[in-house]
């Protein structure tokens, strides 16, 4: 085992920052693609923890199984507005947003994104559809479920479903705008000699991810417009009193919503295969087979929507098609851990707190993904649907891999995006929180979910209590392990330890400049003429 050690060492230059205007209007104003992600980072944090508000209310309502603290019509606000803050305006855009806008143009050695101007709009996109969201919270909440299924939200929910609808349907045009950018990006201003299968791990993520957006995102703007017209002029599309389908919703719904899960996942893992290369100073091995994993992955989740419906009444034989295609899009998600637990193999493996987090995402995704394989299987689903296991498997998903994945890859990035190192043992102790923390909120609630208690209500059986006052105890581990992140880095922006341009000792280009980036990333364009990750046949100063 290695140990890195923070460097203390001056930044190399800090004279590019000399005559920058820091004032508001020049932030509002931005075209450059890191102070943009700056931007998004601030806005998405306030979103994560206003999200997270709304999960300790959940959490303190099934304290007790009697449903003494809000009424049942208030509660289904709670997991409602939860869900549609946490997974559109957090989840979707919080990996490529951030870290994607920031390192995508310095990881190709590009000055910046392919379209400044469309990125610093698709973040004012964003700000409005959040607050169009947020001001459906303030007025009243909507209390549909993040899946505003139909009939309920377009005939029978309060009339704050049109706002809330609208505000998915606007932000889903930043995330068209972020994908846009990256694939013209990524296919038209590459250094010289970096190839295609020379790029970082993260650029094919991201990739794939663009991909996705591109394809996905439209399906679900145009099922918000469809929702809010029946909403509003009583239109029969999905109700139906009007003559619609409300199952054809459903299809709609989950032709994007199930590939919107690997928008969260796959750029987590392209952080994950950066973190476990560079921490356990080896190659990645497969590289190409992870590259073209994420392709599959991209691909195949738009066939695997109807696991969703096997209990809407689709075909048996659709189902059953259905089944084996959702058991088919495990094989690339196996084929990354297999091959970044062959890249740890006899590896020189340093216990970093951003390692910390990638070996928190291999576990829990892990967990997650095997869990999905019950929900694949139709008699096993139907035994499960709308219990509390959908709740666990998704939260290991998404929470477990998505928000580790993120917090890892802030960790490993935040000396290059502020210049300041953290302190590490609180950065340690944080990601163990944060493990132990989640284990404790959401494995119960696969037992409870296997014993029958479905989600969504806010009063229970008794017996079920113990297992839901441990979920509670863990959700308040949990708040404090990120609360305690927030700290720290706030601390260490003024603080911290001035952190050189390569305190990892990492391969990239990203590394060779300096610690934050000047405004055009490179004085002069790099040249790449050696392989990703090349560890091995060489030693990386740290410096």
């Amino acid at each position: 085992m290695s140990t890195l050690t923070a460097p203390t060492v001056p930044v190399e230059s800090r004279e590019h920052y000399l005559n920058v205007n820091y004032g508001i209007r020049s932030w509002l104003l931005t075209v450059d693609h890191k102070r943009i992600a700056l931007l998004y980072l601030a806005s998405i944090t306030l979103f994560f923890f206003l999200g997270g508000f709304f999960a300790v209310l959940i959490r303190m309502e099934l304290l007790t199984p009697q449903g003494d603290m809000v009424q049942s019509e208030t509660y289904n606000k709670l997991f409602t507005m939860h869900g549609v803050i946490m997974v559109f305006f957090f989840l979707i855009p919080s990996i490529p947003a951030v870290l994607g806008n920031f390192l995508v143009p310095i990881m190709i050695g590009a000055k910046d994104l392919a379209f400044p101007r469309l990125n610093l709009l698709s973040w004012y996109v964003y700000i409005i559809g959040g607050l169009l969201t947020f001001a459906a919270v303030v007025a009243g909440g909507v209390d549909t479920g993040w899946t505003f299924y139909t009939p309920y939200s377009s005939t029978y929910s309060n009339g704050y479903v049109i706002v809330t609808g609208l505000g998915v349907f606007i932000t889903g045009f930043s995330s068209i705008l972020t994908g846009l950018n990256f694939i013209v990006t990524i296919h038209k201003m590459r250094a010289p000699g970096l190839t295609w299968f020379r790029l970082p791990l993260f650029i094919w993520a991201h990739y794939a991810t663009s991909l996705i957006f591109l394809l996905g995102t439209p399906v679900i703007a145009i099922t918000m417009v469809l929702l809010v017209l029946e909403r509003a002029f009583r239109i029969g599309i999905f109700d139906p009193a009007l003559g619609g389908d409300p199952v054809l919703f459903q299809h709609l719904f989950w032709f994007y919503s199930h590939p919107a899960v690997y928008i969260m996942i796959l750029p987590g893992m392209g952080v994950v295969s950066e973190l476990i290369s560079c921490f356990s100073r080896k190659y990645v091995f497969g590289y190409h087979f992870i590259a073209y994993s994420s392709l599959g992955i991209a691909v195949l989740s738009f066939l695997v929507w109807g696991h969703h419906m096997f209990v809407s009444g689709q075909s048996a034989y659709a189902s059953l098609i259905f089944s084996f295609l959702s058991y088919s899009v495990a094989i690339p998600s196996a084929i990354k851990v297999f091959n970044w637990t062959a890249t740890l193999y006899r590896g020189s493996i340093s216990y970093q707190a951003p390692m910390l987090y990638a070996f928190g995402f291999i576990g829990l995704f892990t967990i997650g993904g095997l869990t999905g394989l019950f929900l694949a299987a139709l008699g096993l689903n139907v035994h499960v649907h709308d219990t509390y296991f959908i709740v666990a498997h998704f939260h290991y998903i998404m929470v477990g891999g998505a928000v580790m994945a993120y917090l890892g890859g802030i960790h490993f990035w935040w000396p290059k995006i502020t210049g300041r190192m953290y302190p590490e043992g609180w950065a340690r102790f944080s990601a163990l929180v944060i493990f132990i923390g989640f284990n404790l909120t959401f494995f119960p609630q696969f037992i409870l979910g296997y014993l029958g208690m479905p989600r969504r209500y806010h009063a229970y059986p008794p017996e079920f209590q113990v297992l839901n006052v441990m979920s509670t105890a863990g959700s308040s581990i949990l708040g404090v392990g990120y609360l305690i992140p927030m700290i720290y880095f706030l601390w260490s922006l003024k603080y911290g330890p001035l952190a050189g341009p390569n305190p990892w000792g990492a391969t990239g280009l990203e590394w060779r400049t300096p610690s934050p980036p000047p405004t055009e990333n490179f004085k002069q364009t790099p040249i790449v003429t050696e392989e990703p990750y090349e560890y091995s046949i060489r030693e990386i100063k740290v410096v």
